[in-house]
């Protein structure tokens, strides 16, 4: 979809670079641009154990499909070479800090004068004003810690913060980005003008938490959730296998069929239990129902239970190792995975 248009990537680490990736993927040309000797230092970062290809798994998934460049910016003819190339382009996106841009002269106001047709996408760990703009961060930092994530998915009040792993707020902030560099190039084909468009890393940590932001906004109270064990729902649930693997269940929408998962597991005895016989009871008597969905669980293997609950329709997600998915069929059916080739 994206074919002839131009895109100069002047950013590193994530969240930045992966915006510029979407759009290779849908077939723009993408220049990715590195300084001299070091470059991205995301080349170089550690990724979670040693692979088989030549190049890191980290470069492979957000700077596939693209070109390369090595442009030393603080050399005026680094910079001259920069400018011809922006005169070109139809969109140049950076999260580089705001002080570095002013000093490399690679602000909107530098480089919109060259192009009027350039859509400058900005990406900020803070965003563009403000007390901490001009801070560095990650999304650990600013997605996860500053926006209240870290303390809301812990797993219980008295839990330490739950810690992120690297990039799971950078990509989805990434979308954002192309999101906005999208808008704006629908506007340029009404205008024939480009503009800057921006987000941030904080922005998108709100939005994922706008729920419970919204909650507190309008006078209410965010409490943490409680202990798996007193859960306030026993069928919204996680339940350990006898194979030491977790099931998900999610019947909250469906608690007309509680008598059909009573018999699957096949406990017909509760089905007299008068601390079981309704959902005010089964609330009211949670603890003893969790614990016995516990001692339920642990009788059969993950893929007995997988199989018996998908054979009835019942709502039910599986927790997967990143090793699965490989092999899960319908990553590959639904086109979530992909194949890449070879020579990119």
């Amino acid at each position: 979809m994206l074919e002839g248009i131009k895109v100069i990537d002047c950013a590193s680490f994530v969240a930045g670079p992966a915006a510029t990736t979407i759009m290779a993927d849908f077939g723009a040309d993408v220049i990715k641009i590195e300084s001299p000797g070091r470059g991205d230092p995301y080349r170089n970062s550690a990724s979670a154990s040693p692979t088989k290809g030549s190049m890191p798994p980290q470069w492979v998934i957000d700077n596939r499909n693209k070109k390369g460049i090595a442009l030393d910016l603080k050399a005026p003819e680094g910079l001259a070479v920069l400018y011809e190339m922006v005169k070109q382009a139809d969109v140049f996106v950076t999260n580089l800090p705001f002080p570095v841009r002013k000093r490399l002269k690679i602000r909107y106001e530098d480089l919109a004068p060259l192009n009027d047709r350039l859509i400058y996408g900005s990406l900020s760990a803070y965003g563009e004003s403000g007390p901490d703009a001009d801070r560095p961060g990650f999304d650990s930092t600013a997605l996860w810690a500053r926006t209240g994530l870290m303390d809301l998915v812990k797993p219980s009040p008295d839990s330490a913060p739950a810690r992120s792993l690297p990039a799971m707020g950078d990509h989805p902030t990434a979308t954002a980005l192309y999101a906005a560099i999208m808008s704006a190039m629908y506007q340029r084909e009404k205008t024939g003008k480009g503009r800057q468009v921006s987000t941030s890393l904080l922005a998108n940590g709100m939005w994922w938490n706008a729920l419970y932001a919204q909650t507190v906004l309008s006078g209410g109270q965010v409490q943490c959730r409680p202990p798996r064990e007193d859960s306030s729902d026993a069928l919204n649930n996680l339940y350990q296998t006898k194979d030491n693997r977790w099931i998900h269940l999610m019947m909250a929408h469906q608690l007309n069929r509680w008598q059909d998962f009573i018999k699957i597991t096949g406990q017909d005895a509760l089905l007299g239990d008068a601390k079981f016989a309704t959902t005010d009871a089964r609330m009211e008597h949670r603890g003893a129902w969790i614990t016995k969905l516990d001692q339920v669980f642990l009788q059969k293997d993950f893929a007995t239970w997988r199989q018996l609950l998908t054979d009835n329709n019942l709502i039910f997600g599986y927790v997967s190792k990143t090793e699965d998915l490989l092999d899960d069929p319908q990553m590959q059916a639904s086109g979530a995975i992909k194949p890449l080739a070879a020579d990119n």
